[in-house]
C-alpha cells in the first residue's frame, strides 16, 4: 500500500471523516470535488419554510437529501416545529441535525433501516407511505438531483414540494488544482468517492487538465485516474466509475465507519 487517501467529498463534510483517516496513520488530501453555494435568491426555500414554521405547520413530514440540505435550510429555521416528522438518508444528516439540536430524543427522525444503504430507495421502503397519503410533504434538496424520492411519495398519495436549498458545482481548474491534481496522479492513492456528480466533474476536469496544461512527461490524466484505486459506499456510484472506464473499486456500503474498515484493511 502506498500514496495518500484523497476524500473528494465537499469540505465541510470531508473535515470530520479526514480526522478519522489521519488516526489510522494515513496520509491525507482534501480534493473536494463539488463546491456548495447558497442560492443567491432562495425565495423558494422560504416560502415552504415559512410554511412548515408557522403555527399551524403546513407539511407533516420533511425530507433532507444532505447535510447541505440541512444546514441551508437551518440557517432559517429557529426551531422545530412540533410533530412534524423528518427523513433524511444516513448518519451524515443525522449529525447535521443534531448539530442543529435536533435529536430522535426530541423529533421523530426516520432514515433507512439498513444503515448500509442510505438511499432514496431503502428511505421510502422505510417509510409508512400508506400514512402520508393525502399528507404535506416537503423535500430539501440542491437545486438538481434525482427525482426519485419525489416519484415514489407521490405514486404513494402524498401531496409533495420540491425545494432547491443550495447549488452544486464542480471548481475551477486553476493552476493550483491543475498542479494538485498532476501530483496526485504521479503515485497510487486510495480516492473516496461519495457522489457520481463528483466523479464526472473529476473526469472533465482531467480531460481539461490535459488540454489546458499539457505535460508531456506524464500520462493522459484520465488514463492514470482510471489505474487509481477507488472507494465507494453504494452500487449506483460504483456503476457510474465503471462506466467511467474504473475497475479497482471497493464497494463499502454507507457510512463512514464501512469506509474507514475498506482503509484499514489495506493497512
Amino acid at each position: 500500500m502506498t500514496g495518500a487517501v484523497v476524500i473528494t467529498r465537499p469540505l465541510a463534510q470531508a473535515l470530520p471523516l479526514a480526522a478519522r483517516v489521519s488516526a489510522l496513520g494515513r496520509q491525507v488530501e482534501l480534493l473536494p470535488l463539488l463546491e456548495i453555494e447558497a442560492l443567491p435568491e432562495p425565495a423558494a426555500l422560504l416560502a415552504a419554510l415559512a410554511r412548515l414554521c408557522a403555527p399551524q405547520p403546513g407539511y407533516k413530514m420533511v425530507a433532507f437529501v444532505s447535510p447541505n440540505a440541512i444546514d441551508a435550510a437551518f440557517a432559517h429555521i429557529k426551531q422545530w416545529p412540533a410533530g412534524v416528522r423528518l427523513a433524511v438518508l444516513g448518519e451524515g444528516s443525522r449529525a447535521a441535525l443534531a448539530a442543529h439540536g435536533v435529536t430522535p430524543e426530541t423529533v421523530d427522525i426516520v432514515s433507512p433501516a439498513d444503515s448500509a444503504h442510505s438511499d432514496s430507495e431503502h428511505l421510502l421502503q422505510t417509510l409508512d407511505l400508506a400514512a402520508l397519503q393525502g399528507q404535506p410533504v416537503l423535500i430539501v434538496r440542491g437545486e438538481s438531483g434525482r427525482e426519485l424520492m419525489a416519484d415514489g411519495l407521490r405514486a404513494a398519495g402524498a401531496v409533495v414540494d420540491v425545494v432547491p436549498a443550495y447549488r452544486r458545482s464542480v471548481p475551477t481548474l486553476t493552476p493550483q488544482l491543475a498542479a494538485t491534481l498532476r501530483r496526485l496522479l504521479s503515485q497510487q492513492n486510495d480516492w473516496i468517492i461519495t457522489s457520481s456528480e463528483a466523479l464526472r466533474g473529476l473526469c472533465a476536469l482531467l480531460a481539461q487538465l490535459d488540454a489546458d496544461y499539457p505535460d508531456a512527461a506524464q500520462q493522459n490524466p484520465v488514463v492514470l485516474m482510471q489505474q487509481q484505486h477507488l472507494i465507494i459506499p453504494h452500487a449506483r456510484i460504483a456503476e457510474t466509475a465503471n462506466n467511467l472506464g474504473f475497475s479497482r473499486l471497493t464497494l463499502t456500503g454507507s457510512g463512514d465507519e464501512r469506509l474507514l474498515a475498506a482503509l484499514q484493511s489495506r493497512l
